[in-house]
């Protein structure tokens, strides 16, 4: 076993690990840590594979952006270290199952396609031609995409704050 394979195996034990705890825990604070984790151990996966672009907007949107606005929305509308109510064993069993039928799925559409070769060359993943195919007017591009994302996301901060100075207008 060669050195690469100890890091992806550390990787995605890492990924899937935080990744069940995530689901898990019944302290939502930790989830929101372990989830985080496995967040990270996705961009190590992307360095492993040496794509370094993808694995820093891994880093700078969902580690950075996307784990810090839960963490504070946690903040501002629970009570960070009690625990959640414990689950019904028939919804336990539901989300397993759903669990499992979604993978069986995937796996059955991954079973049935066919991949196909091509001899096109293939473009330089490059930050100037990511740039270019994700934000270039003459392909289309995807800014409004990131655009409209980000409002939602400043909707979903601004509704965690007038969420918790709504509960504390209450309790007072």
């Amino acid at each position: 076993m060669s050195g690469a394979d100890i890091i992806f195996y550390m990787l995605a034990g890492l990924i899937l690990g935080c990744g069940l705890l995530a689901v898990t825990t019944r302290h939502i604070f930790r989830a929101a840590i372990f989830l985080l984790f496995s967040l990270i151990g996705v961009a190590g996966m992307y360095f492993w594979m040496q794509y370094e672009f993808i694995a820093a907007v891994q880093i700078i949107v969902y580690v950075g952006g996307i784990t810090v606005l839960i963490i504070f929305s946690i903040f501002l509308t629970q009570q960070t270290g009690e625990k959640l109510p414990e689950q019904k064993i028939g919804r336990q069993l539901f989300a397993g199952l759903a669990a499992f039928c979604g993978f069986a799925l995937i796996m059955l559409q991954v079973a049935r396609h066919h991949f196909v070769g091509t001899k096109n060359a293939s473009t330089e993943p490059s930050i100037e031609n990511i740039g270019n195919q994700m934000l270039g007017v003459e392909k289309g591009g995807y800014a409004l995409p990131f655009e409209v994302v980000s409002i939602l996301l400043l909707a979903a901060l601004i509704g965690c704050i007038v969420i918790a100075v709504h509960n504390k207008i209450q309790k007072s």
